[in-house]
């Protein structure tokens, strides 16, 4: 799934899964998967507080477009469940690790990626990368600065800076970046999945959101809790289609939530095929998540392409 352009064109627009009580430490010490330069133990002060008053903006303006629609109705419920647009419009940054694997690919990878929730900005340590059983530490960094993407060093083939740099962060802050302008939504039947039955709402983009505006993500709600806690999505990537296409489904599951700075994020993700008739099928992906702040500083100067690296896309 490709987000980086979908990503810039929503620069300056805007601000930009029950749960554990207390999440990850954003002031622990640095991990061995953390480098040093890239988390809050390099730079112990939080970043720069969001204005109150754009906040608040931001979240009026959020929840106008989400209610005119039940189907953004519903989408809006789900961000309340998992901390509410105020706290995640308040949230400067999101900072994790990240891990995903795809077995059709043959291909893992594990980095530490900081992003600037308001302009979607991201930098990427690359901590390992390799084939699905065998990924290797490496000392790398790839990046979206806003306009292109870049890998170093240029020996680094996976994974695709163009496709990755916003990607994982996409995912991750599922419901919320879901309130972004551009996107459309249609509530669905209940459908039930692990014998439990969910309200359901698709989601897709505007004609020219991007360069994927053929990506849509159908969210599987608790009914009770208001989490989501699986989603459908769709890889428009590279094809010529029209926005909300009738492409191949992935099934991408939500699992071990924790709650870290009011906000509500899953840690385990779990993907399988969708069959026509509606049921999983065959194991295809997974990706973890840890470390996890929504406050560490963001060091622009890590956009910045080192000498020597490889530009992709933009």
């Amino acid at each position: 799934m490709h987000l980086i352009s979908r990503c810039a064109a929503f620069l300056g627009a805007a601000i930009l899964l029950a749960a554990c009580d207390a999440g990850p430490d954003p002031d622990a010490p640095a991990r061995a998967d953390m480098p040093a330069g890239a988390g809050a133990s390099a730079s112990p002060e939080a970043a720069s507080p969001v204005p109150e008053h754009e906040v608040q903006r931001l979240a009026r303006d959020a929840t106008e477009r989400l209610t005119a629609t039940e189907g953004g109705q519903l989408v809006l419920e789900a961000i309340d469940a998992h901390g509410g647009l105020e706290a995640w419009y308040g949230a400067p940054t999101s900072s994790y690790t990240w891990e995903y694997a795809n077995v059709g690919s043959d291909v893992r990878f594990r980095s530490f990626l900081v992003a600037d929730n308001r302009t979607r900005e991201v930098y990427h340590d690359l901590l390992e990368t390799g084939s699905f059983d065998d990924a290797r530490s490496v000392d790398a960094r790839f990046a979206w600065d806003g306009s292109e993407a870049w890998i170093h060093p240029d020996t680094i083939r996976q994974p695709n800076p163009h496709f990755w740099a916003t990607s994982g962060y996409y995912f991750q802050q599922i419901p919320f970046v879901l309130a972004d302008p551009g996107v459309n939504y249609r509530l669905l039947p209940d459908e039930e999945l692990n014998g439990q039955s969910y309200r359901m709402v698709r989601c897709w983009f505007d004609a020219g959101t991007g360069e994927t505006s053929g990506d849509s993500y159908t969210l599987y709600v608790h009914p009770e809790s208001g989490r989501v806690d699986a989603i459908r999505y769709t890889v428009s990537y590279g094809r010529d289609v029209e926005p909300d296409a009738d492409l191949q489904q992935t099934l991408f599951t939500y699992e071990d939530h924790v709650t870290v700075e009011g906000l509500t994020t899953a840690t385990r993700y779990r993907g399988y095929g969708w069959t026509p008739d509606g049921g999983r099928g065959e194991f295809r992906n997974e990706a973890f998540a840890d470390s996890i702040s929504f406050s560490r500083p963001f060091q622009r100067e890590r956009l910045e392409a080192p000498e020597g690296a490889r530009h992709v896309g933009g």
